[in-house]
């Protein structure tokens, strides 16, 4: 069967206990709450899903983890990584276990010129042999992909989609316009700002805080993409203010803290936590669980004991 990337997708946060493996039973409780508030699908070990944590044997297992529990939801994975290898390894055993899609990011660590980004896009892809989206986020990878590395790889590749992450937020347009064109849609990484996400043409987003607040971010879908009836300016200003709270502290430990909040345990730290962002993952619970009140937002079902462990 096609697959439509559109909608609203998780970037799914992934909780692991005190060795680093990924908890099956919390997994499974968020997942059902975010199933339940209306999402379209997963992306499995994007960047909200800390995949430069996870040995390839981790995230085989993570990736058919994901789909057995997310089922019938479609979960996309992201297979980036330095070693191409790796990425094609991932790929196909993400096709073996019945992802539909996979996503690519650019290679990290060491400068790479753009005709060796597409080469490298392009390797990937003809290995795997599923639909490709590809994945912006420079702020991360320290490399933007170019539209005309876009549109080489759209030629000539089975590519569904972009997602544009970080902080260039009018590259929406640009890559929107060029999907028009080449028959690929544009899924946004800016949660706090999906009504101009929508307003310009995007086909959907990814996002990370989907974990938190699935039922508004779908609802702002719903309302500003299919033309639902609704007011979405309540829930957008909501939005916003989720953003301000979370960014006291550094993605995507910040996650963890929103998860808390809504009532999950987010599972034990994947890296060494310091006393000073502890301390704001604390404050971070505490002012978007007043938020949650006062909009009216249930939590999880599960209150959360587990705090990041200081340095």
């Amino acid at each position: 069967m096609a697959f439509e990337l559109s909608g609203v997708f998780s970037a799914q946060w992934l909780p692991t206990d005190s060795h680093g493996q990924l908890d099956r039973e919390l997994l499974a409780r968020h997942l059902a709450f975010e199933r339940t508030a209306g999402i379209a699908g997963v992306l499995a070990l994007g960047s909200t899903g800390e995949f430069p944590h996870f040995s390839p044997a981790q995230r085989q297992h993570a990736i058919s983890t994901l789909v057995e529990l997310a089922a019938p939801l479609p979960v996309m994975v992201n297979i980036s990584d330095l070693r191409p290898g790796v990425a094609v390894e991932l790929g196909r055993f993400a096709k073996s276990v019945g992802a539909p899609a996979v996503a690519l990011m650019p290679p990290s660590f060491y400068p790479i010129s753009p005709a060796d980004m597409l080469a490298y896009f392009l390797h990937v892809a003809e290995r795997v042999e599923l639909p490709v989206m590809l994945y912006n986020f420079p702020e991360l990878t320290g490399k933007r992909i170019g539209l005309e590395t876009i549109a080489a790889f759209a030629d000539r590749a089975p590519m569904i989609g972009i997602k544009q992450s970080g902080g260039e937020f009018a590259y929406h347009r640009e890559l929107i316009a060029l999907g028009r064109e080449k028959r690929f849609v544009v899924m946004s990484g800016a949660d706090t700002r999906l009504p101009e996400v929508f307003a310009l043409g995007a086909a959907g987003c990814i996002g990370g805080l989907v974990n938190l607040v699935p039922e508004w971010m779908v609802a702002l879908e719903r309302i500003c993409r299919r033309g639902q009836p609704g007011e979405h300016a309540t829930i957008a200003q909501a939005m916003v203010e989720v953003g301000r709270i979370i960014d006291q502290l550094t993605f995507p430990i910040n996650v963890a803290a929103g998860i808390e909040a809504r009532g999950f345990d987010p599972g034990v730290p994947k890296e060494v936590i310091s006393p000073a962002s502890q301390q704001l993952h604390t404050k971070i619970v505490a002012e978007l669980r007043a938020l949650f009140r006062q909009h009216e937002l249930t939590l999880g079902g599960f209150t959360a004991s587990a705090r990041p462990a200081a340095a």
